[in-house]
C-alpha cells in the first residue's frame, strides 16, 4: 500500500535511477567513480587491515564475494537504495571507498559511510571524498540532510566528519556492535546551506 504524503518528496523517485552513477571529481586527483570488477583485490585487501576490520563488522572472504556486492551496489543505484564509488588516484589506483545510503527521498535525507586504505590515510583522502560527495548530494540532488555515524573510539573518522562541515549533534548509546563490544557512536550531520 502507497502511502499519501501532504507535501510532495523533496527529491522525486526515479531522480538517480534513470541516469547513470557519475563520476566525482575531488581536489588533489582524486576520482570518485563506480566500483569496477577489476577493482576486487583492492576491495578486499582493505578488509585485511585491522584498523579497517576494528570497524566494519560486514566483512568480503573473497575477490568473488567482492564481486556480488559490487553487483549488489549497482542495484542499489538502480532501485535507488543507495550508491557506492571507489575513491581513486585520477580514476586508477583504488585508495578507499565512500557511499550514500539509507536514501530517504520524501525528507530528503541520506546517511554517507567512508573509509581509506592504510596508504592513504592521513593525507585528507577521506575529507577530499565527503566534500565532494557531500557537494553532490546536497546541490546536485537537494538532498536536505546528509547523516553519518561512526565509533566514538573512532577519532580519525570523527576528524574527517568535522573537517568536511558535519556538525557532531550527539551519542547514541550502545548503538552498534563491533567486535570487541557495543560501541557508543557519534552522530554529525550536513544540511543544505550550512
Amino acid at each position: 500500500m502507497t502511502r499519501a504524503l501532504s507535501t510532495p518528496p523533496v527529491i522525486p523517485s526515479g531522480f538517480l535511477a534513470d541516469s547513470p552513477q557519475p563520476v566525482l571529481p575531488a581536489t588533489g586527483n582524486l576520482l570518485l567513480r563506480p566500483w569496477e570488477p577489476a577493482d576486487a583485490p583492492a576491495f578486499l585487501s582493505a578488509y585485511q587491515d585491522d584498523e579497517t576490520r576494528r570497524w566494519h563488522t560486514r566483512r568480503p572472504a573473497t575477490e568473488t564475494q567482492v564481486r556480488e556486492w559490487f553487483d549488489e551496489y549497482r542495484q542499489d543505484w538502480q532501485r535507488e537504495k543507495g550508491g557506492h564509488w571507489a575513491i581513486t588516484r585520477d580514476g586508477g589506483e583504488v585508495l578507499g571507498r565512500i557511499a550514500l545510503g539509507g536514501l530517504d527521498f520524501d525528507d530528503g535525507i541520506a546517511g554517507v559511510g567512508y573509509s581509506v586504505l592504510p596508504a592513504a590515510r592521513g593525507v585528507g583522502v577521506a575529507s577530499r571524498a565527503l566534500s565532494a560527495l557531500t557537494a553532490w548530494a546536497l546541490d546536485e540532488i537537494d538532498f536536505h540532510r546528509l547523516q553519518l555515524d561512526h565509533s566514538t573510539r573512532n577519532h580519525a573518522s570523527c576528524r574527517v566528519a568535522t573537517k568536511s562541515g558535519y556538525l557532531l549533534e550527539g551519542t547514541k548509546h550502545s548503538a552498534a556492535v563491533h567486535d570487541d563490544d557495543r560501541h557508543d557512536m557519534h552522530l554529525h550531520a550536513r544540511i543544505r546551506g550550512d
